[in-house]
Parts: structure tokens; sequence; C-alpha cells
């Protein structure tokens, strides 16, 4: 059985803790936003200086929080759940991936230090989206925090 190092989870630049923090930022947005309906049609405050011209591509603050929701849903759950539908495990997906033509060719050496750069690369990508996903869902609860203690937008 694997045991994780109790030091890992007190590192605050550890993978854990990012999931923590963004998963913990999720559950506050979910608790906080008790009528997510009251977010259609808002646009996010960023997108809505910024595009200005294209207001169907804008995402709303509703559709944003649903995309939140389903993120925090897929890192709990796992990707299983969703590619269910199409008959293969996740372990049969994965291996059908390694098996794609060029991953086989390489010499193993290659092959792994390629994995430890691929690691890599997608660890620092991972850190990056997780970091920007928790402020998104902070300001979300905010600004949903800020609306109704004003009265703003949300009553029509």
């Amino acid at each position: 059985m694997m045991h994780l190092n109790s030091d890992s989870s007190s590192n605050k630049h550890s993978l854990i803790n990012v999931m923590h923090r963004f998963i913990a930022a999720a559950n506050n947005m979910d608790e906080t936003i008790m009528v997510p309906s009251l977010l259609r049609d808002l646009p996010l405050e960023e997108q809505q200086e910024a595009n200005n011209n294209e207001p169907n591509k804008q995402r709303d603050m509703y559709e944003h929080y649903l995309l939140l929701k389903s993120i925090k849903n897929d890192m709990e759950w796992g990707l299983l759940k969703r590619e269910m539908g199409s008959g293969a495990s996740f372990l049969e997906m994965a291996v059908k991936q390694e098996q794609q033509p060029g991953t086989g060719d390489l010499p193993a050496a290659a092959n792994n230090s390629d994995l430890e750069h691929q690691f890599h690369y997608h660890l620092r990508g991972l850190f990056g989206v997780l970091s920007k996903l928790t402020i998104q869902a902070d300001h979300l609860t905010n600004r949903y925090k800020r609306e109704i203690g004003g009265g703003g937008n949300f009553m029509r």
C-alpha cells in the first residue's frame, strides 16, 4: 500500500495542495451560490470589457459556474465516469494511446526520457490551470456575493 508523505501535504507548492485549493474554492462557490440560474446571461467582467464586439462568443457566469463544477467533478471522480459511454475502460484507452504509431518505434531510453519530459510539461500546465481555475472560482463567488448583497443585476 502506498502512503503519502505528510511533508507533501504541508508543502504549499505540492500538486496535492494546488488540487485541494481548487476543490475548496469550487466547494465554497457551490455552497455560496444558492440559485445558480441567477447567473444566466450575466457576462464575466473580464469578457465584458475585452469582447464588446463579439457578444455571441462570450461565456456567461452560469456557463462558467457549470464549467468549474464539471472540472471539480472530473477531479474528484476521474475521467472513467465520463468515458464509460464509449465502452472502453480508462486503462484500455491509456494502453491504446501508448500503442499509437510512433511511440513503439523509439528505443527504451528515448521513450523514458520523453515520458519524463511529458510528465514535467503537463505538471507545469496542471499547476497553471488549477491556479487559474481557483482564482476564477473565487472571483465568481465574490461577484455573486457582491451582486446579491447589493441587489445588483440579479433581481430583474
